[in-house]
């Protein structure tokens, strides 16, 4: 494909741009709110446990994981992993950090669909975000040598990429709602007040972004793949 000047442009730079925005705003929000203490004071493992018992969740674990913000909800195992600065810790954005992976606890247990729609896109991910770029790339130059051999390549690779972009768009509905079930549930149980309940829900906004950032690049992409390869023209039924 060589150099090309036009993906800089539209696609990788901008890209960049939205992604480092928004990875920005989570470590400037959650270490802004990671000294703001709660009146309950409570760790994040015992804010997203009694969040989880209110709900009537029980068989679900909670243990610690090494780093910072790798905090997630294994659907597998029903286990809930938080990072070292959410387990123990006693600040409110410890607290919305684990309650928020705790309403993904609880969309397993009550079948959220979007979650389990998820869930099932993740081994076949896995795969096409590894392979569509080569494929893409081996289909392009064949494109150049000999079209008619080129294009089945070149529309495979689109798919191994277009089924990336569905996860990253599905994504959005399972972490906001995450959300949204964590910002009522920790104020129903006392966990936070309305006034800390602010800056928690700070935390989870600002999280939500990188979410938001990784669908729009993804969308972006394939979007330019389309265009580069003419099948963009081709579906607007252009001639």
């Amino acid at each position: 494909m060589g150099f090309d000047m036009s993906y800089m442009l539209m696609i990788m730079l901008p890209g960049m741009a939205i992604s480092g925005f928004a990875s920005m705003m989570v470590k400037k929000t959650f270490k802004k709110y990671e000294s703001v203490g709660t009146a309950s004071n409570m760790t994040g493992a015992e804010a997203a446990k009694l969040m989880l018992e209110r709900a009537g969740v029980t068989d679900c674990r909670i243990e610690p994981v090494a780093g910072r913000l790798s905090d997630h909800y294994d659907p597998r195992d029903k286990t809930l992993r938080l990072s070292e600065p959410v387990y123990a810790a006693r600040s409110v954005s410890a607290i919305g950090v684990a309650c928020h992976e705790a309403g993904h606890a609880l969309q397993h247990a009550t079948g959220y669909k979007f979650l389990q729609m998820r869930s099932k896109l993740v081994p076949v991910t896995n795969i096409s975000s590894k392979m569509s770029m080569p494929v893409l790339m081996a289909g392009m130059l064949l494109m150049s040598l000999a079209p008619t051999l080129g294009m089945p390549v070149v529309l495979l690779g689109v798919a191994l990429f277009s089924a990336a972009v569905v996860f990253s768009v599905v994504t959005l509905p399972v972490e906001w709602d995450a959300s949204a079930r964590a910002k009522t549930a920790m104020v129903d149980a006392g966990i936070v007040s309305n006034d800390e309940m602010r800056g928690a829900g700070r935390v989870l906004n600002a999280a939500f972004l990188t979410y938001l950032a990784a669908a729009i690049t993804s969308i972006m992409t394939l979007l330019y793949y389309l265009h580069r390869t003419g099948l963009l023209r081709s579906l607007l039924g252009r001639r």
